[in-house]
């Protein structure tokens, strides 16, 4: 009996004999693994620098008086904006705030906060509105807090 295993259980069992003979095990394999790829000697020469700090940036143009008017801010606010807007990012929309993250026109923090892409103009300015109105209750008001605590 070649294809036959003995099995006891204890120091006075009878050995059973088990026949391999009628069954068969298949094992599934494990899937190869995807390999990961590796910067070339050439690319990975002063490159890494750009690959850390990618982010969207903003070239579509416009003016602020675009940018403001398109994000729906009303004429009578778009002098406390421009206040405000001209001391966070000096109306760069690709300023980042390098310690902290802050992002756009208005700075947001986190950028992620900015629904859209925290780069573009128009939509960092939507936000900004709707914390300037949430946080402060008005344009006004933010401009009223800027301008005695220099942040919002």
């Amino acid at each position: 009996m070649d294809d036959a295993q003995s099995f006891a259980s204890g120091a006075d069992a009878a050995a059973a004999s088990l026949d391999r003979a009628g069954y068969s095990v298949y094992v599934t394999p494990k899937p190869t693994p995807t390999p990961t790829p590796t910067p070339s000697a050439s690319a990975s020469s002063g490159t890494a620098q750009k690959s850390i700090s990618a982010r969207p940036q903003y070239t579509g143009g416009g003016s602020a008086a675009e940018w403001m008017a398109a994000a729906g801010i009303a004429e009578g606010d778009q002098g406390y904006v421009d206040y405000i807007v001209s001391r966070e990012s000096g109306w760069n929309p690709n300023a980042t705030n390098s310690s902290s993250g802050a992002c756009g026109l208005v700075q947001a923090l986190p950028c992620s906060k900015v629904p859209g892409n925290g780069y573009d103009p128009v939509d960092n300015l939507r936000w900004a509105t709707g914390y300037a109105v949430g946080r402060y209750g008005s344009w006004s008001a933010a401009y009223d807090f800027w301008t005695r605590n220099h942040w919002w």
